[in-house]
């Protein structure tokens, strides 16, 4: 598959992916490198490992990352209250009986790297994990192999997919960074995103279509604490179309109601008032 077939195959699961991202995307399959895909939230960095998971008819592992991820919630943890209960049920068993698959819980990473056919290993916001956790990374993302000192090394049956994702939270690492092909995922530009919601919601008037992606398209020129994204803009456009409004100027009242899917802090929805709503959506219009 090339990477403008790849493109199209993405488009057809409702992914409108840029150049740059296709090509990018394609070069990590290609190579077999992990793809580090760093922007801001809600531009669609964790919907296209969903995606390729469906292009490519496989198996979606997520990790969802966070402060305090260690190696027995990512990787791997023996089961010590079935091993306990099968000591009480049999007291001959050795320790070698004990530290077998039958005893082994898999997490995302474990589970990766064990499968009979490639699934889309997806590290979701990696940069909220401690940098302690990165070097656990490495030598999955080196060799695809882990190491478990009771049953020794484990490696890959079938490489996985790998996505990474951050969203500039720390810096990474220089180790990490060097495992990974890069792309970098803005907010799309007003043909792209207007591509994405008449693809997502065929269902749209075309007028309605345009001014919602412009009035969004301005919204994230304010100054406000969490930018709308993609996910947000294809709610805004739910709420409208299921409040019977066919035109973003013809009734403040309901516009100012939809902004509830688009703001999402207090600051935010102080900082928009009805006035401003209306100029933006004036501007759209």
């Amino acid at each position: 598959m090339t990477w403008t077939e790849l493109k199209t195959a993405l488009a057809d699961e409702g992914y409108i992916a840029s150049d740059d991202l296709a090509m990018a995307l394609h070069l990590s399959l290609v190579l077999g490198r992990p793809l580090l895909l760093e922007g801001a939230a809600g531009v669609g960095k964790t919907e296209i490992a969903r995606v390729l998971s469906a292009v490519r008819t496989t198996q979606l592992i997520r990790l969802q990352c966070y402060e305090g991820l260690d190696a027995a919630q990512a990787i791997y943890e023996w089961n010590y209250q079935r091993q306990l209960l099968a000591i009480r049920a049999d007291q001959t068993k050795s320790e070698a009986d004990l530290f077998t698959d039958a005893y082994l819980l898999e997490r995302p990473l474990l589970r990766s790297i064990r499968q009979s056919t490639p699934p889309v290993l997806l590290i979701d916001e990696i940069d909220r994990a401690d940098e302690e956790f990165e070097a656990y990374l490495l030598e999955i993302l080196s060799d695809f192999q882990i190491t478990i000192p009771e049953m020794g090394t484990i490696t890959a049956t079938a490489r996985p997919m790998v996505i990474l994702t951050a969203n500039g939270t720390r810096d990474l690492s220089d180790a990490l960074r060097r495992r990974c092909l890069y792309a970098h995922v803005s907010y799309p530009d007003l043909e792209t995103e207007l591509k994405i919601l008449t693809t997502q919601c065929p269902d749209i008037e075309a007028r309605l279509a345009v001014q919602i992606v412009g009035f969004v398209q301005s919204l994230r020129k304010e100054q406000l604490e969490k930018q709308p994204g993609i996910a947000e803009m294809l709610d805004f456009a739910a709420a409208l179309m299921g409040l019977g409004l066919a035109d973003l100027t013809a009734d403040p009242a309901i516009l100012q109601a939809a902004l509830v899917t688009l703001l999402k802090t207090e600051a935010d929805r102080f900082a928009i008032t009805t006035e401003i709503a209306q100029r933006l959506a004036g501007r759209a219009a």
